[in-house]
């Protein structure tokens, strides 16, 4: 029997933050109070000015396996996911093969077993010939439906305006839609072609992914999703104009959501110059408008999630020109440190932090018992320190891939334990535990 006493905790959860001690017992929260030095514990951890906040819960991770693990592993991703404060993961269908049948789901499930660190589920991914098999998915067994309405990594475009429509009608889930439209990116490329041949500048990137082709494709989904009550989750968002396609308010009381990610909270456009391709991701990181009216949108619960579209590469494939540069960067490690930025400029307070990254997402996917730190929840925890920064650095980086877009950044928190299932996975730097996650659950 598993056993952690974490007194002297300052608890943020549910919009307030309380002075507490906490008890872990057969991986739960036994007992939250104020004195509860008289609980017989294996471990007891001293959080006096630390900072205790349920695991983020990231909606969104490529972790490349199958097929692609040259570029990450779910073993080496959940664990760096774990260092940087993320409890539980739902990771993407674009690997090789891809999780386009309840076959390959399933295997995917199979194989995941003793690899993870963190919790996990995965998307069922859409083509434009598989709505038998999402018409037969049991709602409880996958995260969601994820849908790219764009062409991004992978070759799983769905673009038959026809099968479009009948996915919003039957998906039997939560439907999760990449929105960029290809015909307008494909025009775009063309004209820069024209203009710079094979070596386009990295930020030229924001243009070819424009504004307009995140707006045509994200419009169409609401459009959908509005005709057929679908219950629509749009991710990553990344233009201010998007943002009048959604309504303020509790996400519980809404049938259509919206994600923002990390990169797209802390990079604008005029760092493509010192980072060029590392920042490459689809969509692309826009202008500095568009990135305060996101964090804005955050604020003013337009926004209801925010997550990280973890996507390793090898620096290697990093390296080559503008086309040949795949799209996307690590970021699980360093997702919450980040966010905890925002919070220090005075841009939101950390308890919308814990609401944007456990409790909604807990709440829009109808995670069964975590999410929250409540009593009888299982006890997916994290310690942040306040009061010691952390630097990122070639020497304490954990993704397979090995580089970070915040390599050389100093943080001003540090993420000092992580408790998943009520085991100490990571603590000041070390691991405890590893491959100890499971799958999530739903509530549905």
């Amino acid at each position: 029997m598993t056993t952690i006493l974490i007194t002297n905790a300052t608890i943020i959860n549910e919009g307030k933050a309380t002075e507490a001690d906490l008890f872990i017992k057969n991986g739960r929260i036994d007992q939250i109070g104020s004195d509860l030095n008289h609980k017989p514990a294996k471990q007891i951890i001293d959080a006096k000015d630390k900072l205790l906040i349920p695991g983020m819960i990231d909606d969104q991770v490529h972790f490349r396996e199958p097929g692609l693990t040259h570029k990450g592993e779910m073993r080496t991703e959940s664990r760096a996911a774990a260092a940087g404060g993320i409890t539980s993961v739902m990771e993407m269908p674009n690997v090789s093969p891809p999780t386009t049948t309840l076959a390959a789901l399933r295997a995917k499930f199979d194989h995941a077993a003793n690899r993870f660190s963190t919790n996990y589920s995965f998307y069922l991914g859409t083509t434009n010939d598989n709505l038998d098999q999402i018409k037969q998915l049991n709602p409880n067994e996958a995260c969601g439906v994820k849908v790219f309405m764009g062409a991004s990594t992978g070759n799983m475009l769905v673009d038959d305006p026809k099968i479009l429509d009948e996915l919003f009608k039957v998906c039997p889930t939560l439907l999760a839609t990449h929105c960029e439209n290809t015909p307008m990116i494909l025009a775009n490329e063309q004209k820069y072609r024209e203009q710079f041949g094979d070596d386009v500048p990295m930020g030229c990137h924001p243009a070819i992914r424009s504004e307009e082709a995140c707006y045509a494709s994200s419009s169409l989904a609401v459009e959908l999703a509005k005709r057929h009550d679908t219950r629509l989750h749009v991710l990553h968002l990344t233009t201010a104009k998007e943002l009048e396609l959604f309504t303020k308010g509790d996400h519980n009381k809404k049938r259509i959501t919206a994600e923002a990610c990390v990169h797209h909270l802390f990079f604008n456009d005029d760092d493509y110059d010192t980072l060029g391709a590392l920042i490459k991701c689809n969509p692309a990181i826009k202008t500095e408008n568009d990135r305060l009216g996101i964090l804005n949108a955050i604020s003013e619960d337009l926004i209801d999630v925010i997550a990280t579209d973890h996507a390793p590469h090898t620096w290697q494939e990093k390296q080559n020109s503008y086309f040949n540069a795949p799209s996307g960067l690590p970021l699980v490690q360093h997702a919450l440190l980040s966010l905890l930025e925002h919070q220090q400029r005075g841009l939101f307070p950390i308890e919308t932090i814990v609401k944007k990254t456990s409790h909604a997402v807990a709440d829009i996917y109808q995670i069964k018992e975590r999410g929250y730190i409540r009593e009888g929840y299982h006890a997916d925890i994290v310690l942040i320190d306040p009061n010691s920064p952390y630097e990122v650095s070639t020497d304490n980086i954990l993704y397979k891939c090995a580089w970070s877009p915040f390599n050389g950044y100093k943080f001003n928190n540090t993420i000092m334990s992580t408790i998943i299932n009520g085991k100490l996975v990571y603590h000041h730097g070390d691991f405890y535990e590893e491959n100890i996650g499971k799958p999530l659950e739903f509530n549905r």
